[in-house]
């Protein structure tokens, strides 16, 4: 990262403290108002098409001791994010949660990692920095790429160019947290393919779909990180690709659809950056289940309230996806993506991905 831009960083940082300093010093009670992190407080900002916060909002005030020491634990945090970015260092989110218990004041202590993450949650939200400028990490989330994408990434031992079909393993080519500092220089590719599961990520590679179609598969890993939906969407605006998500049929899969596409709740903040409105869900669908007679599972009460759910989701609200659920509730069954395999072991190659791609006008 460049300097100006920890730089930049580190000011927001520091007047976010020095508000606090200022609100004392006006004999007010020290406070910070954030946005209502909950369903019911996301709503769709028609100009980008991605579900942000709306105006309900909470506030975290020194008017009671519990409130005190959230403002307290939110200080030493700016101080050692100050810090961290001076000296030009990185961590974690697990280490920020250990680093705690180093801090003079027991009180700014973590009482365990959620903590610590909803507070940089926080941050950014109010200061308007993302984490990734806070050279702060997640645990890796193993998130890869294959397909016909030439890039450079910018690393600590200096630049290098990738090719994430000839110069990687099967394994592909790892997302790095921060994909703002990798460069596409070349592509030869239709088309994204986002995959739920590691199983069917393989089979896609095996199969050599990548190279026969053109397509950049992306393995989300399950619910996706944030690294990897930035580089989906800066895929699909600088390269203009269309973008695809394939999944499990469940409640739970569609919602790693809905991240991809429209916004996480708890990241709604970061929608614009993250979000690709444009992306399109390829399956499995419910009415594949009917119409592939697929290998399935009955669905449990906790996934039944979740469709149940989602018909209220505002990510969910359309004709499409109404239909969807409303016929895997009427048929109570799930499947797995590799449920296809029931069909032959090409048949998601040779056969449902090319006309489920073609139906949806990909090619």
């Amino acid at each position: 990262m460049s300097t100006d831009t920890n730089s930049q960083a580190r000011e927001q940082l520091i007047e976010l403290a020095a508000q606090f300093y200022d609100q004392f010093e006006l004999g007010e009670i020290p406070h910070m108002e954030l946005p209502t992190r909950t369903k019911s407080n996301i709503e769709l900002d028609e100009e980008a098409n991605v579900w942000v916060y709306g105006d309900r909002t909470t506030s975290r005030t020194a008017n009671s001791v519990r409130g005190a020491r959230k403002l307290l634990k939110a200080v030493y945090t700016i101080e050692f994010l100050a810090q961290q970015l001076e000296q030009d260092r990185s961590s974690t989110l697990r280490e920020l949660y250990y680093l705690s218990e180093s801090w003079d004041n027991k009180e700014a202590h973590f009482n365990d990692q959620d903590e610590s993450n909803q507070l940089i949650e926080d941050l950014e939200i109010v200061s308007e920095v993302t984490r990734e400028d806070f050279h702060m990490r997640p645990e890796e989330s193993g998130a890869t790429i294959m397909g016909p994408l030439h890039l450079r990434e910018q690393t600590r031992r200096g630049d290098r160019e990738i090719h994430c079909q000839e110069d990687v393993g099967e394994g592909g080519y790892q997302i790095p947290n921060n994909p703002d500092t990798i460069e596409f220089l070349d592509s030869d590719a239709e088309f994204i393919l986002c995959v739920e599961t590691g199983g069917m990520r393989d089979r896609l590679v095996e199969n050599g779909f990548d190279e026969e179609y053109g397509a950049l598969v992306v393995h989300l890993k399950g619910q996706p990180a944030r690294a990897t939906r930035r580089i989906t969407k800066r895929l699909h605006d600088e390269l203009e690709l269309p973008v695809t998500v394939f999944t499990d049929a469940d409640p739970w899969s569609y919602r790693i659809f809905g991240s991809v596409a429209y916004g996480s709740i708890k990241s709604a903040h970061l929608s614009e950056y993250l979000a690709t409105p444009a992306a399109q869900f390829i399956g499995i669908q419910p009415a594949d289940i009917v119409e592939y007679d697929l290998p399935t599972d009955p669905l449990t009460d906790s996934d039944i309230n979740a469709l149940e759910n989602e018909l209220t989701d505002p990510r969910f609200q359309t004709d499409y996806w109404e239909e969807q659920i409303e016929l895997q509730l009427e048929i109570e069954k799930k499947a797995e993506q590799q449920a296809l395999a029931a069909r032959g072991l090409d048949f998601v190659t040779d056969t449902y991905l090319p006309e489920r791609l073609e139906d949806m006008g990909v090619f």
